[in-house]
């Protein structure tokens, strides 16, 4: 029954509890602002593992910033096929109509989708089974060859470097829309990767010129 309780639910009611306490009734003000619209001047793009929320990482207050997360943080290139096109929709809104000025993809530790990339354990299964999954990130096949040429399939050394070459592909594929390769030659638009470790907990920033991530200062 979808109104039954449940421990889960319960969790769910006590942390709204706790944020009607400490996060809405402290900030009246900047919610009453909210309800005018929203500014972000950044957008994230992160994956869906629980473990790495972004407003937790980089301490957002509501309305600072414009986030999608999806398994492994993939964004796939420009297509007009088709299809419901979640991902797309999302940066043409962020890009289009709230002109955020920064784009950041960030990746991530111990990365399920990442790492199912590597091992290609979901090739062949069906939808509902494991297929959309494998569909996904079949985005991360070209990348895997030549992780997996380096480093192998196993291990967390093949591992990260799937991970991180994961942030570069999004990157990639954001640079085929027209209209982020336009705002990107204006100046108007930074795009940036950044990789974020669950066992220490620190940041890291792709160096684009070098090609390597890098301690956030």
């Amino acid at each position: 029954m979808a109104d039954a309780k449940s421990p889960q639910l319960d969790r769910l009611l006590a942390g709204y509890r706790r944020f009607r306490q400490s996060g809405w009734n402290p900030n009246r003000e900047r919610w009453a602002t909210l309800r005018e619209g929203q500014e972000p001047e950044i957008m994230v793009i992160a994956c869906s593992d629980s473990r790495v929320d972004p407003s937790q990482i980089f301490d957002f207050d509501p309305g600072e910033a414009f986030v999608v997360r999806n398994v492994a943080a993939m964004v796939p290139p420009f297509e007009t096929t088709p299809g419901h096109h979640g991902v797309s929709a999302a940066l043409e809104f962020a890009v289009q109509v709230l002109k955020v000025k920064e784009i950041v993809v960030v990746g991530h530790g111990m990365c399920g989708g990442c790492k199912a990339a590597l091992t290609q354990e979901l090739r062949g299964t069906e939808p509902g089974e494991g297929g959309f999954v494998a569909d996904w990130i079949a985005l991360l096949d070209e990348a895997r060859e030549e992780v997996a040429a380096q480093h192998g399939t196993e291990g967390r050394v093949a591992e990260r470097a799937m991970e991180q070459a994961g942030v570069k592909v999004s990157l990639e594929n954001l640079r085929t829309f027209p209209c982020i390769q336009r705002k990107e030659a204006k100046g108007e638009l930074t795009l940036r990767g950044a990789f974020f470790a669950i066992s220490d907990g620190l940041l890291h920033v792709l160096d684009e010129y070098d090609g390597h991530f890098h301690p956030a200062d």
